[in-house]
């Protein structure tokens, strides 16, 4: 028996329940978790409103980071031993795989032991945020040194990910923040530039920053009617990566800004990334060496309780947060 967060009912925060379930023997290719700590996403709060790409099965379970210690393995599993630190790529299915409890199975291709300098809050705070935006800018978009990227909800997880992962490329990135309250946070967490999208001329001043190049990426969570200024900025050829959906206001379809610049504009899922073992490898190097070296390094903005689930996840839907936010068992 284990204590894990599970609700029965779509709804805010307060849906949310600790409860006492039972949990079953690794099965084969299986790895059991003692969790430590866990990541918070928006794409939980997805779910318990209803409004995710999975559908939650009641009573439900949901999370999708987890780091901890390896309780037990499979029998066909030879990788792992109990007692290694380990954390848990986002499995491509919550309601299959919950990490919000105390103990949990997950399929061995997702665990992954982590550098020994990394603790469990930050483990937990890792792949999400990483791999979304190394799949976006590195594998999708081929982002190269010297680049100008422009980055929408840069004080979200991802984000800040993407921040970092720009500057170990050695590209320019243009943090996009609804107002100037975020700056200097942001410019201290490395952004080259920041753009107060609620305050400023959006597209005059990317315009400005990137001189006459363009923003060849942008990495929008947001849509909306920035669709329309984000694309005037892009050089011809650019690409803009969507991988959220913010805006609660239509997103238009920039047809002059497309048609003249031969723009792309890509929907992008993580999983993805996750479901294709090759390019599954190389984000994970990539990953790993960052956080080795130090290049990346997740921010956390704050640390819950696993009996404040309720107040962590009222958190995360306040829209204040700088960084990531985690809970810790």
């Amino acid at each position: 028996m284990t204590r894990a967060v599970r609700f029965h009912q779509h709804g805010g925060p307060e849906v949310l329940r600790i409860e006492t379930v039972d949990v079953a023997p690794p099965a084969r290719g299986e790895v059991q978790i003692r969790i430590r700590a866990l990541g918070l996403n928006r794409a939980e709060a997805l779910l318990r409103r209803g409004t995710y790409i999975e559908t939650a099965k009641f009573p439900s379970g949901l999370g999708l980071e987890a780091a901890g210690i390896v309780e037990a393995v499979g029998d066909d599993q030879t990788g792992f031993m109990p007692g290694d630190n380990v954390s848990i790529v986002p499995p491509l299915s919550m309601v299959r795989w919950p990490a919000h409890a105390e103990l949990a199975n997950f399929p061995a291709g997702i665990v992954v032991r982590h550098p020994p300098a990394l603790g469990f809050e930050a483990a937990a705070a890792v792949w999400m945020q990483y791999l979304t935006a190394y799949g976006a800018l590195v594998d999708v978009s081929g982002l190269s040194r010297g680049e100008v990227v422009a980055i929408t909800a840069a004080s979200s997880s991802v984000g800040l990910a993407a921040i970092q992962i720009a500057n170990r490329i050695g590209a320019i990135p243009i943090a996009l923040t609804r107002t100037s309250a975020k700056r200097r946070a942001l410019l201290e967490a490395g952004a080259a530039h920041v753009v107060p999208s609620g305050e400023a001329d959006i597209g005059a001043r990317l315009a400005e920053i990137a001189g006459a190049n363009g923003v060849r990426v942008v990495f929008d969570a947001v849509g909306g009617p920035a669709f329309e200024p984000l694309t005037a900025a892009m050089s011809p050829g650019g690409i803009l990566i969507e991988y959220g959906g913010l805006s609660a206001e239509p997103t238009p379809f920039p047809l002059p800004n497309v048609l003249s610049k031969s723009l792309t504009l890509r929907g992008y899922l993580v999983h993805e990334i996750i479901r294709d073992p090759v390019r599954l490898a190389r984000a994970k190097a990539f990953i790993l060496d960052g956080v080795s070296d130090g290049a990346l390094k997740p921010i956390i903005a704050r640390t819950f309780r696993f009996e404040e689930i309720v107040e962590a996840h009222r958190f995360l839907e306040s829209n204040t947060q700088f960084g990531k936010i985690v809970v810790t068992i």
